[in-house]
């Protein structure tokens, strides 16, 4: 699973010639693929896969057809042109695999595009939030940082941010499944994709650019998360 690619084309382009990746019999994208600097071209990309890639949406892709202000969406929105905002409509906010024993697939949680889940949590809350999941691995996206743990009856996976990662490293961050899951990451130009980033009109290009060259805490973020989930 690739997720959270957040327009960073080269950081995509990385990933999908990994080796690790390039004989994958199916590809997911895990959401939050169109909202970032360059979104025409990082779907394009996968789009040119056909049928080999699965698309589910997430909560910065709805702010993009919502042409909403968070994550450049009305920018995004322009950038991408009607045709290119009707396919990302059609991508659904979940899908189950017969992959790993079965997994689901969504963007942060089986119930919601935009929960705060991390690995912070308590095993309680987490549980109450994957009950509705069909099968026991729930594999996401969302939160930037990349988790592996078990809690009720579930395992939840967080596969990392292909584009935009909080793992206190540089680099490109995604999930292989197979029998199991192997959390992985992919190292590619940093300099090149913050001049490639710099170089479009992307409103919100320099914060873009700073969290590719320093790549804040894990520890850090699920603290501020999870404040942010329990309304603090």
């Amino acid at each position: 699973m690739i997720t959270d690619v957040h327009g960073n084309l080269p950081a995509l382009e990385a990933v999908l010639v990994d080796p690790r990746i390039a004989e994958a019999d199916l590809i997911v994208s895990g959401g939050d693929l169109v909202a970032g600097p360059m979104p025409s071209a990082c779907l394009d990309l996968l789009a040119g896969y056909g049928s080999r890639v699965r698309f589910v949406r997430g909560n910065a892709d709805r702010n993009v057809l919502e042409h909403g202000e968070m994550h450049g969406g009305a920018w995004c929105a322009a950038e991408l042109g009607p045709e290119r905002l009707a396919v990302v409509a059609e991508w659904p906010l979940t899908i189950e695999l017969d992959v790993a024993g079965g997994a689901t697939f969504c963007h942060a949680t089986p119930r919601f595009d935009d929960d705060l889940v991390t690995m912070l949590t308590p095993d309680d809350q987490l549980a109450a939030v994957l009950e509705i999941a069909p099968t026991h691995l729930v594999v996401a996206g969302h939160t930037h940082m990349q988790v592996d743990r078990v809690a009720g009856g579930h395992r939840f996976v967080v596969a990392g941010s292909v584009g935009r990662p909080y793992e206190g490293r540089q680099g490109a961050f995604w999930a292989l499944l197979g029998e199991d899951v192997e959390l992985l990451r992919t190292d590619y130009d940093i300099e090149s994709a913050a001049a490639a980033v710099r170089a479009t009109d992307f409103p919100d290009a320099e914060e873009h650019v700073e969290s590719l060259l320093a790549p804040r805490l894990p520890s850090e973020v699920s603290a501020y998360f999870e404040a942010q989930r329990r309304g603090a």
